[in-house]
């Protein structure tokens, strides 16, 4: 391999960013989302590739904070900081990638870029085939010059550029890790022209927003078309959520797609044209759907305040979005603007903080009056560990899976539930101070065996550490990010067709052998591109009715704050649903969640904690609601002792409430 090329270290002021005298190298560009999340399918990636061939650009969004605080974990434990899939998804996707002449972008360098590039190439020379990979990643700079931990924005007046660095400068020290916009990525493109773009942590938007700005001329203060690239980015980055992938549901007639349809999704790409024009698109002949109800789940999806949606390039207003279906397969997204202060003053910083050991427990029980014997094998638990540590127990939590641990159900059905509930399986979750606290957990749970009640069985128990990501805002003068390249030699090269035949015919895309979706449901799929037709709602008035009936909605999170939206079916419907859904509603609703244990079931009053706080917002564009809840997700992801950590399970808590309409 060639030694890498490092360029000069920059600060993120927007104004020592701006771009001279940009080029507008295409009228259009095509850019398509290869994975959502870091446990998406490579082959639905290799789909996209071969189906559309107009790809300009394909991105791998694979890092959240869970997956940044694990790689920081496995990295402090002597393992990859990067990604360890990236072997996998590059294997598959560089031979056709590079012959396609499709760039792919990647944020899979998570706590180690470099070390992850060291990897591609080390494939790509495996392969045979000459790429450039490009990393594009932040940096910390002490006062000497020399990377280290981060100093004042002078350091960058004095030493940028003028400097000679170590060549493996330092980056993600002591796991503290910053979003960064999409500069760093334009940088790449401009200076190396890359078939590999590998990133630290990089604001998802921004991922797919750098191509935009590079290939249509755009510069840092052309913030209407930012607004619209932004929107874009935002709408491709969890992948297949924007095409029927977690859309589906058989108690709602509008999103009741075919079980074999879910087995096709496209990947969603976006076709962007230099005026800010944004169509959405999936593959045409591909399963799933792609409507006005997928995006508005999506464009809403784990948004705050959407008159601020903000990413470290331009904080976007999403009230005014609105979707025009095209076709079954391309959609039309207009009326993303820049806020009233369109560019934010600090970037967010993510600082690991380690928040104790977790320990936990599950044991089934099944038949008559099996919920009992599940509450008995809890206070045997929590009385054991009374008797080893005293005061311990009170960072346990405890629920019932298949009666209690989602919530998800109308709040007047407990008691029924848990009558009528004869297969369960009781989980105990708790985070301590110490190590031998949570293998207590575990030791006295297993002990379950010979000393709890009758009929338990299948116990599993696990302890881990946690690290929390702590979240600061930074000025913008104080982060640094640099860039370099290398490049595969020449001489590794093999020929280009037969490499991909290779991965082709290793890779087979074999049709599934499935039965047929029941004729009798045909009617109730959602497979047109059309929003439903504005009129009078089709949902009586004046009596009890589920939720789901009238709007759907889809959850997501923040730390610890959590958003749902609320989307009616017929758009006249949300001027009665803003006379149901208000922050006290909510409130009585989500109060379930804020006991986890089986014994909230016999409360009669459920306490709300006080720092729980409800937002409503009015998104009129989509004729929707976004709610977002603060503080009510025990922690958030890294540390909740909750089963379902991100709370996506909640859209279905808030779904199966009856209501009553007015007239």
């Amino acid at each position: 391999m060639e030694k890498q090329s490092y360029g000069e270290i920059h600060d993120c002021v927007i104004k020592q960013l701006q771009r001279i005298n940009p080029q507008r190298r295409k009228d259009k560009v095509y850019i398509g989302c290869g994975a959502g999340f870091g446990g998406d399918r490579p082959m639905a990636a290799l789909k996209l590739l071969k189906r559309v061939k107009e790809l300009n650009y394909i991105v791998l969004e694979c890092l959240a904070e869970r997956t940044l605080a694990e790689r920081y974990q496995a990295m402090v434990s002597g393992g990859d900081g990067y990604d360890s899939n990236i072997s996998e998804w590059m294997s598959l996707l560089l031979p056709l990638a590079v012959e396609r002449g499709t760039c792919v972008i990647t944020n899979m360098g998570a706590m180690d870029p470099l070390g992850a590039q060291e990897k591609v190439l080390e494939i790509a020379s495996s392969l045979g085939l000459c790429v450039s990979v490009a990393v594009a990643h932040e940096v910390f700079v002490n006062e000497s010059g020399m990377p280290g931990q981060l100093a004042s924005s002078k350091v960058y007046e004095k030493f940028a550029g003028s400097v000679s660095l170590p060549e493996k400068p330092v980056s993600m020290e002591g796991g503290i890790s910053t979003y960064l916009g999409a500069a760093p990525i334009v940088a790449c493109l401009e200076r190396y022209q890359p078939n590999v773009i590998i990133t630290s942590r990089v604001a998802d938007a921004a991922l797919f927003l750098a191509p935009m700005v590079y290939e249509l001329g755009w510069n840092w203060d052309d913030l209407e078309p930012l607004a619209q690239g932004s929107l874009a980015g935002h709408l491709l980055e969890c992948g297949c959520q924007l095409t029927g992938g977690y859309f589906m549901h058989p108690a709602d007639k509008y999103r009741n797609l075919f079980f074999t349809h879910l087995l096709d999704l496209s990947l969603p790409y976006a076709e962007i044209s230099f005026t800010g024009k944004v169509c959405v698109m999936k593959a045409e002949g591909s399963g799933g759907v792609l409507n006005f109800s997928t995006c508005a789940e999506q464009l809403l999806y784990e948004v705050g305040d959407p008159s601020s949606y903000i990413t470290p390039d331009v904080i976007v207003d999403f009230r005014g979005v609105s979707f025009q279906p095209l076709s079954s397969s391309k959609i039309l997204c207009i009326g993303a603007k820049p806020s009233a202060h369109p560019v934010p003053d600090k970037l967010l910083q993510l600082v690991p903080k380690e928040c104790g050991w977790k320990g936990w427990g599950e044991i089934s029980y099944g038949g008559y009056e099996c919920v009992k014997r599940a509450k008995a094998a809890e206070f045997l638990v929590k009385s054991w560990m009374e008797e080893a540590f005293p005061d311990v127990s009170c960072g346990v939590l405890s629920y019932i899976i298949g009666l209690d641990s989602l919530k998800a159900t109308s709040i007047d059905n407990y008691p029924l539930t848990w009558r009528a509930n004869e297969d369960i399986r009781l989980r105990m979750d708790g985070l301590f101070q110490e190590k031998k606290h949570a293998a207590q957990l575990a030791k006295e749970f297993t002990a379950l065996y010979t000393n709890g009640p009758a009929g338990g069985g299948g116990i599993s128990t696990g302890l881990k550490k946690e690290i929390v990501l702590e979240k600061q805002l930074i000025g913008r003068e104080h982060i640094f990010w640099r860039v370099g390249a290398k490049r595969t030699k020449v001489g590794e090269s093999k020929c280009q067709k037969h490499v991909v035949e290779d991965v082709m015919k290793a890779n087979v895309l074999h049709e599934p052998a499935l039965p047929p979706f029941p004729q009798e449901d045909m009617h109730n799929s959602c497979l047109d591109g059309s929003v439903a037709e504005i009129g009078l709602s089709a949902a009586p008035c004046g009596q009890k009715i589920p939720l789901y009936s009238i709007a759907h909605s889809r959850a997501g999170d923040k730390g610890n704050d959590l958003n749902f939206s609320i989307i009616p079916h017929f758009p006249l419907d949300i001027e009665k649903l803003k006379l149901i859904i208000t922050p006290e509603w909510v409130m009585g609703v989500i109060s379930v969640l804020l006991d986890a244990s089986p014994k909230a079931i016999d409360d009669t009053e459920k306490q709300v904690d006080e720092h729980v706080k409800v937002e409503i917002y009015e998104v009129k564009g989509i004729h929707s609601l976004n709610v977002v809840v603060r503080n009510i997700l025990d922690g958030g992801v890294n540390c909740s002792r909750r089963i379902d950590r991100h709370g996506k399970t909640i859209s279905d808590l808030i779904l199966c409430q009856h209501v009553v309409l007015a007239p």
